[in-house]
């Protein structure tokens, strides 16, 4: 014997299986939404690396080999650049160098003649009178060259008369 209560009793239970099931089924389909634009965002990636790996890979191979080259281009004119400023700084150290001894050169010679006009008079007149006095010792040594060699002829001279003196009486003999 069914009663009416308990007819009631199952029809709310399938009644309730029915509205689970019907909120089951929204929930399948929300989740089925929902897979299908993470398929779809998966399908634009997929479609995103194909496109890459047929064509922009290949466009990004040529970008990076000219990229490359440039780089070469660019480190070989830095060799170059370097290199000529190296030579040039060179040439202008042997510049200065050579300006720097030349100014020396020309200070050394200069610094008497600023030290001669700093002097005072008997000062100047020593070095006037050693100067004088080399000059006369130059005179000197000349004349003693001269006169060795004077000597030296006359030597030769006599040696040659005594030489003619001895033969002559060695003949008379």
């Amino acid at each position: 014997v069914v009663t009416r209560d308990d007819v009631e009793e199952s029809l709310k239970v399938i009644w309730q299986y029915v509205k689970d099931q019907e909120q089951l089924l929204k929930d399948l389909r929300s989740q089925i939404e929902e897979t299908d634009q993470r398929l779809a965002v998966k399908q634009s990636e997929r479609d995103y690396w194909l496109e890459y790996k047929n064509v922009g890979r290949k466009a990004q191979a040529d970008k990076i080999r000219s990229l490359e080259k440039d780089i070469k281009e660019v480190k070989d004119d830095l060799h170059k650049a370097a290199e000529y400023y190296r030579n040039a700084l060179e040439a202008v150290k042997e510049e200065n160098d050579r300006l720097i001894e030349r100014h020396v050169k020309l200070s050394k010679e200069q610094a008497p003649e600023n030290a001669v006009r700093y002097l005072d008079k008997s000062s100047l007149r020593e070095i006037e009178e050693n100067e004088w006095l080399k000059q006369e010792i130059k005179m000197y040594q000349k004349e003693i060259s001269d006169l060795k060699a004077s000597i030296q002829l006359l030597e030769e001279e006599n040696i040659g008369l005594v030489t003619k003196l001895i033969n002559g009486r060695l003949q008379n003999l």
